[in-house]
């Protein structure tokens, strides 16, 4: 998508225009933006690296935030 030189605020506008949840490792995102406000839903990947074989664990956990999210909710996946 070549969004790496978005900011969060930025980032979150264009994944709501675009998308229905957004992905993140970014575990500060909840404390740094108003999640509120944005038609879209988070799920914040908690692991020990935000490498693939400490993040593929979570794809169960991710998949069933899936099926229960809305809008402006944020879900943490993992640990």
């Amino acid at each position: 998508m070549k969004w790496t030189s978005l900011g969060n605020g930025a980032l979150l506008k264009q994944a709501a225009a675009e998308f229905d949840v957004l992905l993140t490792a970014d575990q500060n995102i909840e404390f740094e933006q108003n999640l509120t406000t944005l038609p879209v839903a988070v799920v914040v990947l908690v692991a020990e690296s935000n490498r693939l074989e400490s993040l593929e664990p979570l794809v169960p956990a991710v998949l069933q935030a899936l099926d229960v999210l809305s809008a402006k909710t944020l879900v943490r996946a993992g640990v």
